[in-house]
């Protein structure tokens, strides 16, 4: 299992900027000053790169994820289309003015042309992309779901070919009367073939197919470069001889666009670095913002009477309406982040930050293993694991996972509160006298034993319920021996039993008692079913896995699997091995601040108990997390560490309640305000919370179970 080893695409985030910049070129000619025919090269052919790269970004990361559950796939898709269609609404909305006073909805404006453009050409010239990618994403989705791969690229190729005789090769198209015919027809539907039907799926598909052959083999760098080179260089001239000919009708679609675009994105994957999502954010904002500028830049020129600087001179046109962009995009981005509330501030002492992606991930990570027609519960009790309750099953629900599981009550309440949708399973205990709001908030209670079963049938208010059997665990459950108890217990009127399900106590072992225990668990628990089933009784929806269920033991097919540790990037020990390879990316990384900087001599102490005796003259650091923040005392008793500037730090002395301290020795450059990584990545150095946990003799869950309320939950998507 991988874990932490997140995959950099950092290539990709860096050209998504060249790629925004190139746009910005397309729609504001930079070299037309200079030459035509250079600004036609820069524009109309090298610049296309732009919006195919755009598009296989989306397939590269959206298709890879794609399966065999159609559930799942049509939730994933879903998402997609909520996203962008929202981006798409807002940027519909913030061209409002501009149409209006371009007479948009005067000249002719009718139903049909109406929705033509909301579905193909977008409502301003550059907004097609996000109908384009919609309607793109749904046509391969469909096709790569239902065709092997390579039938679902040649599916698209095809499409490709017959957009192409509506774009740059529309003068051949014209010259057969009847082929023209076709062409003039398709116009009355869409403006362009540039769109999502024949433009955009060859290249999400080739974006997947990418995606999933890079797993399989290392590659060099060599033959993409000379491939982009090769294709690079024959797109240009096709370009040119096409111009020459004038046989476009638009340029945004030429034969060597597609090898050019698969060696360029092949390259651009062996662009190491950091993921940048900030630049994700970036690129898009430019991209919608954009023509934006371009209206303000004319419309300044206009009243300063600078046109002939400002507009006619290509290049500074080009040049201004660049600046504009990103300095209008990053002002965007810092209000809405602020408004958000996605960073600390800078005097945030003590903070965990959520990679809500990585949660993402091992989803469909986890979704990948388990059985056909299994669905996932999420336990999201504890506050998730410390990682938040409410805000991650929210996250869930939005990937459309929508069982859940909780310890207790009010912790189901707080969800329900917070507008979680789904099943929400209380698995502890509940006194019976608040069944009324297990019934109001909607939640599912676990009948613990035949008694309690009885004492919530007694209150004349019905209510879902799962059934828990003991097989082995010792703890909740009816004991699996007792039959007649376990049946009676379906037999409640007001007791609406929903599923049933059992506890395995050892199945994070694999060691050959513990695995002959856990099957012995599985038989006990199947026998019940099978008893139950004698005697007319149905005990609905089962499960049994948990987390370390699924992976030790995939081959068991019930209807849910409580995931609660695995889904949060993590197991329960450092070195645990597991059945079933998965790649797991931990969501929670834990960090405070250096508050002060101090110098201390030889032999003295520092810390309560005088714990910690320092050898040689020495530096220290104070640090702002301690033992109310959920940071064991133990820890500086056990040679742990943490990071400070991408460097592993020894933690001495006691861990005090709200501070801790570092030592720095040899580190000149830590100053205050500096963070400190107790969990996560800093450079190259990382430390898991696994190793946290057993440096301080417990398990992960404990660990970041305990992460208290001082320290803030920073959400990252």
């Amino acid at each position: 299992m991988n874990k932490g080893n997140e995959k950099q695409y950092g290539g990709l985030d860096r050209f998504r900027i060249i790629a925004a910049i190139l746009v910005i070129a397309i729609h504001t000619s930079p070299l037309l000053s200079i030459s035509e025919w250079a600004d036609f090269t820069l524009t109309r052919t090298i610049a296309r790169v732009a919006v195919p790269f755009f598009f296989m970004c989306t397939g590269f990361f959206f298709l890879q994820k794609l399966g065999s559950d159609y559930n799942r796939n049509a939730s994933m898709l879903r998402q997609f289309l909520w996203k962008v269609g929202k981006l798409y609404l807002l940027s519909i909305l913030l061209y409002l003015p501009v149409n209006v006073y371009a007479g948009y909805f005067t000249d002719g404006l009718t139903l049909f042309s109406a929705v033509k453009d909301l579905l193909f050409n977008g409502t301003l010239y550059h907004l097609w992309y996000f109908p384009g990618i919609m309607l793109g994403v749904c046509i391969s989705t469909f096709l790569y779901t239902r065709l092997s791969t390579w039938n679902t690229f040649w599916v698209t190729l095809l499409l490709y070919g017959i957009g192409l005789f509506g774009d740059s090769y529309f003068g051949l198209a014209q010259m057969s009367p009847y082929v023209d015919s076709i062409y003039q027809s398709m116009f009355t539907l869409f403006d362009y073939t540039r769109n999502g039907i024949f433009f955009a799926p060859v290249f999400i598909v080739i974006g997947g197919m990418i995606a999933n052959t890079r797993r399989r083999k290392k590659k060099k760098v060599s033959p993409y470069a000379i491939g982009l080179g090769l294709f690079g260089s024959m797109l240009v001239m096709e370009g040119l001889l096409l111009h020459a000919y004038q046989l476009q009708r638009h340029d945004s679609m030429y034969i060597f666009l597609i090898p050019c675009m698969y060696f360029l994105f092949q390259l651009l994957l062996f662009w190491k670095g950091k993921n940048r999502p900030a630049l994700r954010k970036l690129s898009l904002y430019v991209y919608v913002i954009h023509p934006l500028c371009i209206v303000l830049i004319r419309g300044a020129a206009k009243v300063t009477g600078l046109t002939g600087l400002f507009v006619e001179n290509s290049l500074v046109h080009f040049t201004l309406v660049t600046v504009l962009s990103f300095v209008l995009s990053v002002m965007a981005m810092k209000v809405i982040r602020r408004f958000q509330g996605e960073k600390p501030d800078q005097t945030g002492r003590a903070w965990a930050d959520i990679h809500l992606p990585h949660l993402q991930h091992n989803v469909r990570e986890i979704q990948r293993v388990l059985p056909k027609d299994c669905s996932m519960m999420a336990v999201v009790k504890a506050q998730a694991y410390g990682h938040g309750g409410w805000q991650i099953a929210r996250f869930l629900n939005k990937l459309g996972i929508d069982h859940f599981a909780v310890a207790t009550i009010d912790e189901g309440i707080e969800l329900r509160k917070k507008g979680v949708k789904g099943g929400i399973l209380i698995l502890g205990y509940t006194d019976e006298r608040r069944i009324r709001q297990i019934a109001r908030f909607k939640l599912t209670q676990t009948v613990v034993d035949d008694e309690y079963a009885q004492k919530l049938n007694s209150y004349n208010v019905k209510i879902p319920v799962h059934i828990k059997i003991d097989t082995g665990m010792g703890r909740l459950g009816e004991s699996w021996t007792h039959t007649e108890k376990i049946a009676s217990m379906y037999r409640y009127k007001n007791l609406q039993v929903c599923g049933t399900f059992t506890h395995l106590s050892v199945a994070d072992s694999l060691v050959a008692s513990d695995i002959e225990y856990t099957k012995n668990q599985i038989a006990r628990f199947q026998k019940v079913i099978e008893q139950l089933k004698e005697k007319g009784i149905d005990p609905q929806r089962l499960h049994v896995q948990s987390s370390y269920g699924v992976l030790n033991y995939g081959e068991l097919q019930y209807d849910y699997a409580r995931i609660g540790i695995a889904l949060y990037g993590m197991l329960s020990k450092q070195g645990d091995k597991v059945k079933t390879n998965v790649d797991l990316r931990p969501v929670l990384s834990l960090k405070a601040r250096v508050v002060q900087v101090k110098q201390v001599e030889k032999g003295a102490s520092v810390g309560y108990g005088r714990a910690h005796r320092v050898l040689k003259d020495s530096k220290i650091a104070i640090v702002s997390i301690g033992y109310a923040d959920g940071v064991p005392r133990m820890l500086s008793q056990s040679g742990a560490t943490c990071l400070i500037r991408g460097k592993r730090r020894p933690i001495i002395g006691t861990v005090c309640m709200d501070q801790l301290i570092v030592d720095i020795t040899d580190m000149e450059e830590v100053q205050k305000g500096d963070v400190v990584t107790f969990i996560g990545k800093d450079q190259e150095e990382g430390i898991t919370a696994e190793e946290m946990a057993q440096q301080c003799k417990t398990i992960t869950n404990e660990l970041v179970s305990h992460l208290g309320e001082r320290v803030k939950r920073v959400y990252h998507d």
